[in-house]
């Protein structure tokens, strides 16, 4: 299996926002890295659209009735597609045995906040009316008794997004969602943030810098401390009865405080919520799967997740041990 580091990085730099780079060409890039014209694992692809947002419908072979993921993509608010994002969305969707919509929301600078999460809330309704309608409509009398499960995935930038998604849910939409998924999530944008000022430098594709970036392409500075844009701001309101979270990411990261911080403002209001370090890993070291095979095992992990609720995967932890010996 292959394991060149040095070409996974030289890829995921394309997911680093500079300004010295125009917008066109940043998207350009992201794409012409991340896009393929092969999905994994046999999956079907159709385009549907939900009031004029479109959106790939990826479909495995074996998927659950009542369970839907939804992916929320990054690409620092600016860039990301369909295109770029549609292999490692089809191989979540494999692992998860799960019906997947990948939306082309609305990208900044020329749609700044709120407009992508518009966007991501009328997809949810959406399919969560959809998924509704077609379980009781249904002649299996198991589809019948069954009620939506969503699954919200998202990564970096499209964190703040997902989030902000499920801060605004209440009653049944809310508790819809069986799981949220994170991959090296953006949750504090906010000027007091450490990451911000702190010289500490670890992280391989991003910089604080970068990171400052595309929340002022995204909106202006009186707003970054929103709950909706920064998800540390959260209220407590906005924290109760919140779905399961699952973070995972690499060792290596600059939004690694604020994961933990996270994770204990969940856990303090009664939610759930774990962290999934990999040693030695970069930031989104998922997408560069043809030079990682950590990468398929953090994918089958997430599927592990969804499938069978087994947290354990300790099979991941001893290939790791081997990659610190070695």
């Amino acid at each position: 299996m292959n394991n060149d580091r040095r070409a996974a990085i030289k890829k995921l730099k394309s997911l680093y926002l500079s300004p010295k780079i125009d917008i066109n060409d940043f998207r350009l890039r992201f794409d012409e890295t991340f896009s393929s014209v092969f999905l994994p694992n046999n999956v079907e692809l159709e385009e549907k659209s939900f009031q004029g947002i479109k959106c790939d419908m990826i479909v495995p072979e074996m998927y659950a009735s009542n369970r839907v993921l939804i992916y929320v993509h990054g690409g620092s608010f600016v860039g990301g597609s369909r295109a770029s994002y549609r292999p490692f969305v089809a191989a979540l969707a494999n692992a998860t045995s799960s019906r997947t919509f990948l939306p082309e929301f609305r990208l900044a600078p020329s749609h700044p906040f709120p407009a992508s999460l518009d966007d991501i809330k009328q997809v949810f309704q959406s399919v969560f009316i959809e998924t509704e309608t077609a379980l009781s409509m249904s002649t299996d009398s198991e589809d019948f008794t069954k009620v939506p499960e969503i699954l919200i995935m998202a990564d970096t930038s499209g964190a703040s997004i997902a989030l902000g998604l499920i801060y605004g849910l209440q009653g049944k939409y809310r508790e819809a969602i069986r799981q949220v998924v994170l991959f090296s999530p953006w949750l504090d944008f906010s000027e007091k943030n450490d990451m911000f000022t702190s010289k500490k430098v670890s992280d391989e594709i991003f910089t604080a810098d970068s990171v400052r970036l595309a929340s002022e392409h995204y909106t202006y500075q009186e707003n970054w401390s929103n709950p909706l844009v920064s998800p540390l701001k959260a209220t407590k309101e906005q924290l109760e009865n919140f779905p399961p979270v699952f973070i995972q990411m690499g060792e290596k990261e600059i939004f690694y405080d604020d994961a933990v911080v996270f994770s204990d403002m969940l856990k303090n209001s009664g939610g759930t919520c774990k962290l999934d370090v990999w040693k030695k890993m970069p930031p989104m070291f998922q997408l560069a799967d043809e030079n990682l095979y950590l990468a398929h095992l953090a994918v089958e992990r997430i599927g592990q997740l969804i499938t069978t609720k087994d947290h354990s995967n300790e099979s991941v932890h001893e290939i790791q041990l081997e990659l610190e010996r070695s």
